[in-house]
């Protein structure tokens, strides 16, 4: 396990990694997620073997800290994934992000082009205010209190996928909130028109089982490539792990 602070106060974000050659690829997690747990077994497929892998908890979320005083928006964590990846020698990197992790890739990408050379955003989050869900959005309307120690947490975790909760239960319930807090509110430019104006590598996967992807059209006129995964929900690297390996591997 590596380390790195990443606030001036002492908090550290953490990552674990694998060693090997080429260009690392870097796994971000989801809300309420941990990057090992959704990735390590695609780090594992013959497709990958002799990469330098990086799986990074962003903070308040795994094995990486949370401190009270940090502001969890999209730049905060962006910020923190360059203190990592600058702490680990890496440039120029391939960057694996998962729903909220593809927004903080994307914001990370705008900000530090020497960090990123591709992008694989799965199912990623690219617009703010998105449609009231068990998600983001409905962890962001409860109010802070209400939801750290009023109940809120709890309430959350019964409602959502077991698999999902498996992971949130590890998060700090202050960190989760302001995080989808500042997910739903989203940056500006949005994600996704900072995302269609980068001169990198771009590949947008969404799972077949809903291929509900809007603005495709605009997104693939800027040069994303935008993939659908057959027999696969939100969690595409779950679901699909060939297909999706075969992306991540870049030989599809």
């Amino acid at each position: 396990m590596r380390q790195a602070e990443f606030d001036g106060r002492g908090s550290r974000i953490r990552w674990t990694e694998t060693e090997g050659e080429g260009p690392a690829l870097v796994y971000v997690h989801g809300l309420g997620s941990m990057s090992a747990v959704y990735h390590a077994h695609i780090a594992a497929r013959p497709e990958l073997a002799g990469r330098r892998q990086l799986f990074v908890d962003l903070p308040g979320h795994g094995i990486s800290d949370r401190p009270a005083d940090f502001g969890y928006r999209l730049e905060d964590h962006a910020g923190a994934l360059a203190v990592a990846l600058d702490a680990a020698g890496v440039t120029g990197a391939e960057v694996v992000a998962h729903s909220m992790g593809g927004a903080v890739a994307i914001v990370l990408a705008d900000r530090r082009p020497d960090l990123v050379a591709r992008l694989l955003l799965t199912e990623a989050n690219l617009d703010p205010n998105p449609v009231p869900t068990a998600g983001s959005s409905g962890i962001a309307s409860y109010q802070e209190e209400e939801f750290v120690h009023g109940g809120g947490f709890a309430a959350v975790l019964a409602r959502i996928d077991p698999l999902w909760a498996a992971t949130m239960r590890l998060a700090d319930p202050l960190g989760l909130h302001r995080t989808a807090i500042g997910l739903v509110r989203g940056t500006r430019p949005t994600m996704r028109e900072l995302l269609m104006k980068l001169p990198v590598e771009r590949t947008y996967l969404v799972g077949g089982r809903d291929d509900e992807l809007p603005g495709r059209t605009e997104l693939i006129g800027s040069g994303v490539r935008v993939v659908t995964i057959p027999d696969a929900g939100h969690n595409i690297m779950l679901d699909n792990p060939a297909a999706f390996a075969r992306e991540v591997s870049g030989r599809a």
